[in-house]
């Protein structure tokens, strides 16, 4: 379904509206009760700034039993991000209003809000969330011409999804990690969220990697500074930070292309998607323990 905002105009609030729209809100008013607490560093991070500061003491005077882990001020000017407990919403630096809802950077094309919920709570993707998000991708994957019919009668009969990776060539594959760890294979999009929590997952784990990828977000450019890196595993690391790639000159990135033709002919409708080395295929992110024990189960 295609959203306008000029659709606003004609949205009136109803009981059902309100209920969706004030779980959120139920569910931390009737957290721990505890009071904010704010600490002064998370994880060692970065220390708060004094927006920040400003902004949890106005929320402990306004939502005192909520029990605020961390203040951002610095993701979107103007705007706060909140987190308490595996919640997350948004407020103005004046603690006033209170907004709930996902942010997106349309310039590099993430879901800012979807990443934080990553670090919060990694299982919470995993259930229903990431169902809903696997349906939406298929949807754009057939508006943009992919076969999607594999994914389609998998789904339908309720079957795990394998993947033969043996007509794929060897040279659009970007190998890092362990090379005496398990291998997966891993088509990603170096401008999505959920790639970069996924290697990161997997960079703990010590496994070896082939990345191949995919442009669904737009970033073949960037792929191909990461493949024509003299470093790969480093450029990888670089683009999944947003950082600049230095080591990088034009190079034949035909194999790239390879990457993409396979992935169209296969149906792979986002990213990432993980295959074991026995052809089992994951969509979407998972947390590390799924990961290890999915990794554990594979066929001889």
């Amino acid at each position: 379904m295609t959203f306008h905002f000029a659709d606003l105009k004609r949205l009136k609030p109803t009981k059902r509206a309100v209920k969706r729209l004030a779980w959120p809100l139920a569910a931390m008013a009737l957290g721990s009760g505890a009071s904010l607490v704010w600490a002064n560093s998370e994880g060692g991070e970065r220390r708060p700034s004094e927006a920040d500061v400003a902004v949890a003491s106005l929320l402990k005077e306004r939502l005192p039993r909520t029990a605020v882990s961390r203040v951002n001020c610095q993701v979107v000017d103007g705007v706060c991000e909140v987190t308490a407990g595996s919640q997350l919403f948004y407020v103005d630096r004046t603690a006033r209003y209170l907004m709930i809802g996902r942010v997106y950077d349309m310039q590099t094309r993430q879901d800012l809000t979807a990443v934080r919920l990553l670090e919060v709570n990694p299982d919470l993707l995993v259930g229903g969330a990431a169902g809903s998000r696997r349906e939406a991708e298929t949807t754009q994957a057939s508006a943009r011409g992919l076969n999607t019919s594999a994914a389609r009668e998998a789904s339908a009969q309720g079957a795990p999804r394998t993947m033969s990776l043996a007509q794929l060539p060897g040279a659009g594959g970007i190998v890092w990690g362990n090379p005496a760890g398990k291998t997966v294979t891993v088509f990603s999009d170096f401008r999505c969220g959920y790639c970069r929590a996924l290697s990161a997952e997997l960079e703990a784990m010590n496994v070896r990697v082939i990345e191949r990828p995919i442009s669904v977000l737009g970033s073949r450019d960037l792929a191909n500074q990461v493949f024509c890196a003299r470093n790969r595993p480093r450029a990888v690391k670089a683009a999944y930070a947003g950082a600049p790639i230095t080591d990088s000159k034009p190079c034949d990135t035909s194999a790239l292309d390879a990457n993409e033709r396979f992935a169209r002919e296969a149906g792979i409708a986002g990213t990432p998607v993980i295959v074991r080395s026995d052809g089992a295929v994951i969509e979407g992110y998972r947390p590390r323990a799924v990961l290890e024990t999915w990794l554990k189960a594979v066929r001889s």
